[in-house]
Parts: structure tokens; sequence; C-alpha cells
């Protein structure tokens, strides 16, 4: 076996740029998918039942069907069918945000839930107002008790940025195997792609077991 890394150090321009590209679409999915888990969720605890019923609806749709599919259904079907077509990327971002905000609400609305009853009510008998209560009671404990297990999807939306590879948007996964389809370097280039997942991945792992360390509530 002739292995030739050289074409690892040739090409880290490339790689780096792949690299830095996951980085921007795992932090723009992030972006867009708490503030829209937190609508989400506040929809699927409203007293209105036609707002609870719609996110439930969408909740439990993007939660079971799987990224890759709606990947592909927003690059292929949606431009036929609505006439709207994005970039590769903008494709992706859309995806992964519609995915993670689904799984987002569910967070926030255990997290909510978590509260117990009485706290809220208590500031209700000291003067407060339903909104007031929520804003100084509950969501403080709640975000604290979310913040382990977003933390969590964080690291598990990292890896999963690597799906949009296969509509070419050029993150570290597509830019890699693109050099190994030019350099016909199988061996050398998804060892780099691991070991460049791997050390970007595994400070993150660290930070979330510190987070679940010191933010991790215990009952």
């Amino acid at each position: 076996m002739n292995l030739d890394w050289s074409v690892v150090s040739d090409n880290w321009q490339a790689l780096a740029h792949g690299a830095m590209l996951t980085i921007l679409l795992t932090v723009l999915t992030m972006l867009a998918a708490i503030p829209g888990g937190i609508m989400l969720a506040l929809m699927r605890l409203s007293r209105f039942k036609i707002l609870a019923l719609a996110a439930t609806c969408f909740v439990e749709f993007f939660r079971n069907v799987p990224i890759i599919l709606l990947v592909f259904w927003a690059f292929y079907v949606m431009p036929v069918l609505l006439d709207i077509s994005f970039s590769p990327f903008a494709t992706g971002l859309i995806a992964l945000a519609l995915n993670n905000a689904a799984y987002n609400s569910e967070t926030f609305r255990g997290g909510i839930n978590s509260i117990r009853k009485g706290q809220r009510e208590a500031g209700l008998v000291l003067g407060m107002s339903n909104f007031q209560a929520f804003r100084k009671i509950v969501l403080p404990q709640a975000a604290r008790r979310v913040l382990p297990v977003l933390a969590s999807g964080w690291v598990s939306l990292f890896k999963d940025t690597s799906l949009v590879s296969v509509i070419a948007v050029g993150e570290l996964a597509h830019t890699a195997l693109q050099i190994r389809s030019q350099s016909f370097r199988v061996i050398e280039m998804l060892t780099a792609m691991a070991a460049i997942y791997w050390l970007m991945g595994y400070p993150q792992a660290k930070l979330v077991d510190w987070i679940n360390r010191k933010y991790g509530v215990k009952e």
C-alpha cells in the first residue's frame, strides 16, 4: 500500500475553507433554530388550540423525517412545486434549521413544564402578572435546565451538517470528497476528514461535559 499524505498538505486551504463553512452552517442553523424552537414551544403551550395544533403538526413532521430527506426535498422538490429555488448553502441551512427547531421546541417545552406550577402561582400572589411571573421565575429556571441539552444538540448538529454535502454545499465533507475524487487518494482524504472533524468536535464535546457538570439540574 502506497500512501501519499502530501495530498492533505497540498489542499489544506480548501480543507480549511470547508471547515470554516461547516462552522458557519452550524452557527447560522442554531441562530435560526433557537428562536424558532422557543416560538414553537410557546405555541404548543398556548391556550389557543389552533396554534397548539399547528405547532404540534410541524414538530411531529420535522422530528420524524430524516434530515437527508428534508435536504433532498428542499433542493429538488420545492423548486418544482413552489417555483422557489435557493442556493445549495441556503437549502441546507433551511433543512437543518427546520429539523433542529422542531427538536429544540421539545427541549424548551420540557424545560418550561419542569418548573413547578406553585412557583409561578407564588409570583402571581406577590402581584406579578402572568408575563412577569413567566419572565422572572419560569424562564430563568427553564433556561438553566435546557442549556445542557442545547449544548449536546449543538455537537450533534455540527456533525449533521455533513449531510448537506450531497447537494454540493462546499463544507468539509463535500470538499474532502471532491479532493478524493480528483486525487484518487481515498484513505488519505477520508482519514484527514475524520481527523479534522475530531479536532473540531472533541473540544466542543468537552465543553458540553463542563456545561452538564456546572448547569445540570439535579432534583
